[in-house]
């Protein structure tokens, strides 16, 4: 019987999984896996997964320095960017480390786990790709400035933007640069990606859409404002905040926002990125606010108001609503009108996001303790 070479036979096994991560769903996250920041290729912020409705604190990992990156979560092993610059590998069933690779400059990024790859950007301006097996360093590529912004795939590429005011595609494999594409301003937030287009705003008021295959820009829409969050796309709409107090909803096909929705009584900006549901958008404000608006109109629907700004991104389990605040709750709300259904006080901010896969709900804090929350056998 002839059998492959095992070199050829891992990577046959790599491709398949790059692809069906990818493809498992554009929309939303799938119940077993968050693999990037926003969950999904279209950073809604939704998974298709469950959660109990009540849920305890399953295990506790320290990072001594702090955690601002989201945890991705595939093959039930999550992976987070820590403060003292070092990529750490946990298991979620018993949160313990599995193995971890220094850096050598804080991670602010969060990861991108894809093709049996975790990719992440540091305060260097360095882009890794590890084998998230063994944290193995398999390449790294080298911006001209430090990369807060997250990871998105296309095919068999992986597209960020950086501080250095560019966006990059690198081949997710070798680590070659396909293109880049040089803008105006600093990039925080991550791009969507959507039927073949980069979608990603910046620090120089453009939303910009992008051939994702060849780095021509077909559109370039202004937007008025800096944007430090990261577009979520639905339907053929962006919908993200501004540092100018405004969440804007732009139609990708024309040449301004649809709505742009403003708090009449605090002037702060949005540097949260968005959930989308079927008719709402919900999210975080440093108006010390969680806005829930409606899809169609720009109205707000509910809000939710917390002591302190809220910077995490809030992400959708069936009718729930999950997030972070900054002082130190972490709330499930009805999606419906934002009654709170659960929370947990953990005494430290939430500046990173929750992340959601097989009944579990994992989330780090700004003193370093990485939480995973379900409900205990």
């Amino acid at each position: 019987m002839n059998r492959l070479p095992e070199t050829l036979l891992r990577l046959l096994l790599a491709s398949l999984l790059f692809v069906s991560v990818v493809g498992a769903s554009d929309s939303s996250a799938p119940a077993d896996a968050w693999p990037m920041f926003r969950g999904s290729s279209q950073s809604t912020g939704v998974s298709a997964g469950e959660l109990p409705e009540k849920m305890t604190p399953l295990w506790a990992f320290t990072i001594e320095e702090g955690i601002e990156s989201t945890a991705a979560i595939v093959d039930g092993i999550v992976y987070v960017g820590g403060l003292d610059g070092v990529l750490y590998a946990v298991g979620l069933d018993d949160g313990k480390l599995r193995w971890k690779f220094q850096a050598g400059f804080e991670i602010k990024s969060s990861p991108t786990v894809v093709g049996g790859r975790v990719m992440f950007g540091d305060g260097d301006g360095i882009f890794h790709a590890l084998d998230a097996a063994t944290g193995k360093e398999l390449w790294s590529f080298a911006t001209e400035a430090e990369i807060i912004s997250s990871a998105n795939v296309h095919g068999k590429s992986v597209v960020f933007g950086s501080h250095d005011q560019s966006v990059y595609s690198l081949e997710a494999e070798t680590g070659k640069l396909r293109f880049k594409v040089e803008t105006d301003g600093f990039i925080y937030g991550a791009p969507a990606i959507v039927d073949g287009r980069i979608i990603i705003a910046g620090c120089d008021g453009f939303l910009r859409l992008i051939d994702a295959d060849t780095g021509e820009e077909q559109r370039v829409i202004e937007v008025g404002a800096y944007v430090g969050a990261s577009p979520a796309v639905a339907d053929g709409i962006a919908y993200f905040g501004t540092f100018e107090n405004q969440v804007l909803a732009v139609d990708l096909t024309a040449d301004g926002p649809a709505w742009r929705y403003e708090n009449p009584d605090r002037q702060f900006p949005y540097l949260s990125s968005a959930v989308v549901s079927e008719k709402l958008v919900v999210i975080g404000g440093r108006d010390k606010s969680l806005h829930a608006i409606d899809r169609s109109s720009g109205k707000e629907t509910w809000s939710l108001a917390s002591r302190s700004k809220i910077d995490s991104s809030p992400v959708l389990v069936g009718s729930a609503v999950y997030v972070g605040l900054m002082t130190g709750e972490l709330v499930a709300l009805n999606l419906a009108d934002g009654s709170k259904r659960w929370s947990f006080d953990s005494g430290s901010p939430f500046v990173a996001s929750p992340a959601i896969a097989q009944g579990r709900l994992v989330i780090g804090t700004a003193d370093g303790q990485l939480y995973a929350f379900g409900k205990k056998e």
